[in-house]
C-alpha cells in the first residue's frame, strides 16, 4: 500500500471504490493536502473518507472530525435558514426586503424582492465604498451599508455573483422576522436538533479541531492585475472588498465573525447532511425540516444568464435557483441538470440531487484557485456518478 494510501481513513462501500480511487489521486496529482468527503443515498453514509494533514507543517493528522472553513459552501446552509421561515409562513419570497427591512428601500431598491437576495439578483455583489476586513466583522456597519447603497445593475434582471455580501442580505433578513442571526437560528432550528457539526464562524472553544487554510498557487502579480483589469467595477467589488483568503480566515478575529456566505466551518458529514436534507427533500435522518414543496423551491431557475460577476469563469451561461446553483450545461453538480448545490472557495462543495437521492460534501485545506469547479471536486462528483 501506497503512502497516499495509507493515510486516506474511514469506510467506503464497494459500489463506490472509484470514489475512493479518485479522492487518493487528489493527494498524489492534485496537490491535496488535507481533506475529507462523505457521500449519502437516500440518506444511508454510503462514503466517509477523511486523510492528510490539518496543517502546513504536517504535524496534525486530518481527523474524521477536523473543521474547515468551506467559504461559500455556507451559502446552502444560510439559504436554509430563510426557507425554513418561508415554509412556516412568516417570510414571503415574493415581497419586498423592505416589508422585513424599511431601511432597506433607499436609493431606489423598494421593489427588490426577497427572492432577488437569494438568487444573487439584487444587485449588490459588493460595496461601493472601500469595506476593510475589520469593518467586514461589524454586522450592523455592513448591513446598514448595503442598506444604504445604489444597486450595481437593475435588480431582478441579471445574477451576478454575491460573494459576500449575500450572507448580509439574505441574513439580515433572517434575523429581522426570527430575531436571531442566521448562526444562531441554523443552530436552534436545523444544526442542533439534527446533531450536525457546522457552525457559522467558528466557536473558540472548537479552535483545536480546525484545520489551516493554505494559499492557492496563484499566477504571477501582474497576470492577476490583468485578469482583475478586465472585470467590471461590480466584479472588482464582489470579489477584491475586501481581500480575503487563507490568511485572514485563520484569524481569531474572521473565526469570532458572523459571514454567513463565507465563515461557515463543519466537516465534511455536515456538509453531506445539510445538503442531504435538500437531497432528501426536505427531510433527513427522520426529521424534516422543510416540506417537500419548500425543499424543491430551493432549486426553482431563476433564468439562465451569463454571470455579471463569474461569467468569463464558465463556458456556458449558468442559473441560479433560491440560494444554489444549478448544475444545468456546465454539469457542476452531475450529469442531471436539476441537481443542486454550492462551491466554495478555493475547493469545498455540497451537492444535492433529490432526483438520486444523493448527497456529498467535500472539503479541504489547500485553497485551489478557482472560486467554483476545483479539479478535485470534479474529478469526485464525476465517480460518484459513474458509480450510480
Amino acid at each position: 500500500m501506497s503512502e497516499d494510501e495509507e493515510q486516506v481513513h474511514g469506510h467506503c462501500d464497494t459500489r463506490f471504490a472509484a470514489v475512493r480511487a479518485v479522492f487518493e489521486e487528489n493527494f498524489r496529482s492534485r496537490g491535496e493536502l488535507g481533506a475529507a468527503v462523505t457521500v449519502t443515498v437516500d440518506g444511508a453514509t454510503v462514503v466517509d473518507l477523511w486523510g492528510g494533514w490539518a496543517d502546513a507543517a504536517r504535524t496534525r493528522p486530518w481527523e474524521g472530525d477536523t473543521l474547515v472553513n468551506v467559504w461559500s459552501t455556507s451559502k446552502g446552509p444560510t439559504a436554509l435558514c430563510a426557507h425554513v421561515l418561508a415554509d412556516r409562513g412568516l417570510l414571503d419570497l415574493d415581497a419586498p426586503v423592505a416589508v422585513y427591512w424599511p431601511e432597506f428601500a433607499a436609493a431606489g431598491k423598494e421593489k427588490v424582492l426577497v427572492r432577488h437576495l437569494l438568487s444573487h439578483r439584487a444587485g449588490l455583489p459588493g460595496l461601493r465604498e472601500p469595506h476593510s476586513a475589520a469593518q467586514l466583522y461589524d454586522w450592523d456597519l455592513t448591513t446598514g451599508r448595503l442598506a444604504a447603497m445604489e444597486p450595481w445593475w437593475e435588480p431582478g434582471t441579471r445574477s451576478g455573483y454575491h460573494a459576500l455580501t449575500y450572507g448580509f442580505l439574505v441574513g439580515e433578513v433572517v434575523r429581522r422576522v426570527s430575531g436571531l442571526l442566521p448562526g444562531a437560528f441554523l443552530e436552534r432550528e436545523v444544526t442542533g436538533p439534527l446533531g450536525i457539526d457546522f457552525t457559522i464562524g467558528l466557536p473558540e472553544k472548537e479552535t483545536g479541531r480546525a484545520a489551516e487554510l493554505v494559499h492557492p498557487r496563484v499566477a504571477s502579480d501582474s497576470a492577476q492585475a490583468a485578469v482583475f483589469a478586465q472585470l467590471a467595477p461590480a466584479a472588482v467589488a464582489a470579489l477584491t472588498n475586501p481581500p480575503t483568503g487563507a490568511t485572514e480566515a485563520n484569524t481569531a478575529a474572521w473565526r469570532a465573525a458572523e459571514i454567513p456566505a463565507a465563515n461557515g466551518h463543519g466537516t465534511a458529514r455536515a456538509v453531506a447532511a445539510l445538503y442531504g436534507i435538500l437531497a432528501g427533500r426536505g427531510a433527513y435522518d427522520g426529521h424534516r425540516v422543510l416540506s417537500r414543496e419548500a425543499a424543491e423551491r430551493v432549486r426553482e431557475g431563476q433564468g439562465p444568464c451569463r454571470d455579471l460577476v463569474l461569467g468569463a469563469g464558465f463556458a456556458h451561461e449558468t442559473e441560479v435557483g433560491l440560494g444554489l446553483w444549478l448544475s444545468g450545461p456546465n454539469g457542476s453538480y452531475g450529469p442531471n441538470p436539476r441537481a443542486f448545490g454550492h462551491d466554495g472557495f478555493g475547493g469545498s462543495c455540497g451537492l444535492a440531487d433529490p432526483d438520486a437521492g444523493v448527497s456529498l460534501g467535500y472539503v479541504m485545506n489547500r485553497m485551489g484557485p478557482r472560486i467554483a469547479d476545483d479539479p478535485r471536486k470534479t474529478a469526485l462528483v464525476e465517480a460518484l456518478y459513474g458509480a450510480l
